[in-house]
Parts: C-alpha cells; sequence; structure tokens
C-alpha cells in the first residue's frame, strides 16, 4: 500500500476507535480531523460491518481479510493491549478466549496485525540468554504445588525521590504462583524470616525451598551452606535446595519473571517506596489472576496453584538414632568432638546436631535429615 494510503489509513482507524469510546464527542472529533459529520458516521458503520478492513477503499478491500473482526471485538484487542502494554499476541487471544470463546476470539496474526494497524508501540524484547544447559543442575521436581518454592532478591532500583527499592521474591515452581514481592527495608537475616513466616502462616510449609549461594540465604563458610535462616527451614521440614555458584539459569524460571519484573516495574519506577510497594502488588495479581502462561497452556498461576497441607507449627524436636551423641552448638557456632572443639557454623548456634563415629577419630555430623559431613578429630593426649 503506498505511504499516502498508509498514512489515511491510520487516521481513519485512529478516528473510528476515538469515536467508538463512551462519551465520545462526534462533532468535536470531526473538526479534529476535518471531516464532515456525514463521512464520520460512515467509517464508524463500516468499521461496526466490517472491522478495520472496512476502512480500506472498497476497491481495494481483499475478499477474503484476516482482519475481519467486528468492531466491539478490534477495540477490545486495542484496549487490552493498551492495559497490558507488554502482553504479545499469544496472551491477549488467552484473555480473549475465555470472554469470547473461539468462534469470537480472533487469531494470533490477527490480533497482532489490529494492534499493530492502532499504533500501539512494539513490545520491547529481551535479548536472548547465550547460555547452554548446565551440566549438573539441582535436582528439583515440582509436581504439584509447594513441592519446590524459589526465593531471590530482584537487583534493586531507585524510587523518584531516590529510595532503594529491592523486591525479595517468593513463587511457587509448579504453578509459577508468586507468593510475595516484598520491598524490604533490610536485607538481613532477622527481616527476611518475617517474610517467610508470613508466607508460612498464610500458604503452609513447601517441601523444599530453592535459593542461590547468597546471604541471607547461605554462608559459604558453614557446613551445609547453612544461615541462621536455612538452619530453621529445616527445622521446619523444609528441604534447602541450593543452585550451582554463579550459575543463575539454575534458577531460570524465577530470573525470567524477574526480566519481566524489570521491563514492567524497574523501568516504570514510582515516585517513593509505598507507591512502588503498591505497583508490586498489583502487578503481583495480574501475574497469578489474570496474565496467561504458555508453559501452563495458557491458564494462569492461580488456576493451578493451592495451599499446602503442610501447617507451619514450629521447629521440630530433632530426632537422632541411639547411635548418635546429641550436641548443642555453642554461641560461636563449635561443638566438642572427642574432646577437641570444632566449628559447624554460627548459624547453627543453640540447635542440637548429632554427631556419629565411623571410624577411629572420623565422625559424621548431622542436622536433622542434612548431612553435614565427616570430621577427624583425634583424641586428647593425656585423657
Amino acid at each position: 500500500m503506498p505511504w499516502k494510503e498508509t498514512r489515511l489509513m491510520k487516521l481513519r482507524e485512529e478516528f473510528v476507535l476515538r469515536a467508538l469510546e463512551p462519551e465520545a464527542n462526534m462533532s468535536e472529533l470531526c473538526r479534529d480531523y476535518g471531516i464532515s459529520r456525514k463521512t464520520a458516521y460512515k467509517w464508524v458503520a463500516r468499521f461496526r460491518e466490517r472491522g478495520v478492513t472496512g476502512l480500506e477503499d472498497l476497491s481495494r478491500r481483499p475478499h477474503n481479510s484476516p482482519l475481519r473482526v467486528d468492531a466491539e471485538m478490534a477495540i477490545e484487542c486495542v484496549r487490552l493491549r493498551r492495559i497490558h502494554a507488554h502482553w504479545g499476541p499469544k496472551k491477549l487471544r488467552a484473555i480473549l478466549l475465555r470472554s469470547f470463546g473461539k468462534e469470537r476470539a480472533p487469531s494470533v496474526r490477527t490480533i497482532a496485525r489490529i494492534i499493530e494497524r492502532a499504533g500501539e508501540p512494539p513490545i520491547r524484547r529481551r535479548r536472548p540468554r547465550g547460555t547452554t544447559a548446565p551440566a549438573q543442575s539441582p535436582s528439583i521436581i515440582a509436581t504439584g504445588p509447594n513441592d519446590v518454592w524459589t526465593a531471590d532478591f530482584k537487583g534493586w532500583w531507585r524510587t523518584g525521590d531516590s529510595a532503594r527499592a529491592e523486591p525479595l521474591t517468593i513463587r511457587d515452581a509448579h504453578s509459577r504462583f508468586v507468593l510475595a514481592i516484598q520491598l524490604m527495608h533490610k536485607t538481613d537475616i532477622n527481616s527476611v524470616k518475617k517474610t517467610f513466616e508470613r508466607l508460612f502462616e498464610q500458604h503452609g510449609l513447601p517441601g523444599s525451598i530453592q535459593v542461590d549461594n547468597g546471604s541471607p540465604f547461605v554462608s559459604m563458610r558453614a557446613r551445609g551452606g547453612l544461615t541462621a535462616l536455612s538452619a530453621w527451614w529445616v527445622a521446619l521440614g523444609i528441604r534447602l535446595i541450593r543452585s550451582r555458584l554463579g550459575h543463575p539459569e539454575d534458577n531460570g524460571a524465577h530470573e525470567r519473571m524477574h526480566a519481566d519484573m524489570r521491563f514492567e516495574l524497574e523501568d516504570e519506577a514510582c515516585a517513593n517506596l509505598a507507591a512502588q510497594q503498591r505497583a508490586c502488588d498489583r502487578w503481583r495479581h495480574e501475574f497469578n489472576h489474570v496474565r496467561p502462561h504458555e508453559a501452563l497452556e495458557q491458564q494462569v498461576p492461580a488456576d493451578l496453584y493451592r495451599k499446602s497441607e503442610r501447617q507451619y507449627r514450629g521447629i521440630r524436636r530433632p530426632q537422632y538414632p541411639a547411635a548418635f551423641a546429641v550436641r548443642k552448638v555453642d554461641s560461636s557456632g563449635g561443638v566438642k568432638i572427642n574432646g577437641a572443639r570444632f566449628r559447624v557454623g554460627e548459624g547453627l548456634r543453640e540447635h542440637l546436631v548429632g554427631i556419629l563415629s565411623v571410624a577411629k577419630d572420623t565422625f559424621r555430623i548431622q542436622y536433622y535429615e542434612l548431612d553435614l559431613g565427616q570430621v577427624v578429630v583425634p583424641a586428647l593426649s593425656g585423657g
């Protein structure tokens, strides 16, 4: 189509979409676009009858147009696109299918052309990751809700008043249901623990939690990587799953969610932290209850997520076999074995560990079900 005709079509489409908006003033629109009321009503009638193609000159209209949808459906496509500016045609069609069914919902290609011709800005595409599948990633099989939760900190950004917005994000791996996007004033263990405690009370306990190797989830110098936070999880009966060091792809689905947050929250930062938290809450609701997911066959996470049957009742009392000696970890993170003090990690302070003699001067340390490895501690001479 020549440039002038393309421009004319876009003006007609723009006019009709504005004319069909609630409380539109036809007289003012006619003056703005320099057309008569007769011409205006002609284009509106043709749009209602044949959709976008009805705005083409009759001699040029194709006999079978992929854009032959009714006016209300075309308007709905544009309306949804303006509400969800970062969604592509596949997600928009999933929403339309729910509301109108297969008979009326346009195809993905038709929706793409409608929003393009309506002059909507293109979606900002993320650059594909140039990574390959890791050789040995964590063994995670999430066959149902709450089998595995994933947790991480999204990189921080500044709000309009220069405050630092640093969200803790927690999600269910099976359903993709986002349990929390909490802007943290502090990222210390006690602050993060309060967020998890609230989620445990609200949703119950997961079977496992997967995290990277950063604070406050993991200590690289402690046995089992346990911090006071992850040691608490284990005491509750939650398995700790650690991603490999330097391999964010081990938690790839969580990272992709963070990429969406970058474009839809960080790039549109709010004036202050209170407003930013409200925006995060709205985004989480939309992600869970509105946005279709290809990986879920265009269902929303809320369709799949269910509360855990494991209620939060506080930490368990450890039960070690009779062959184990039970010792309390001291305030410095150590225990005495065979008369000598051995460090296990400050995250286990005041917790009970089991110690099993497996060979001469060789002992295995266990914390609940978690094997913390073996140590060699020669006996002290002189009794």
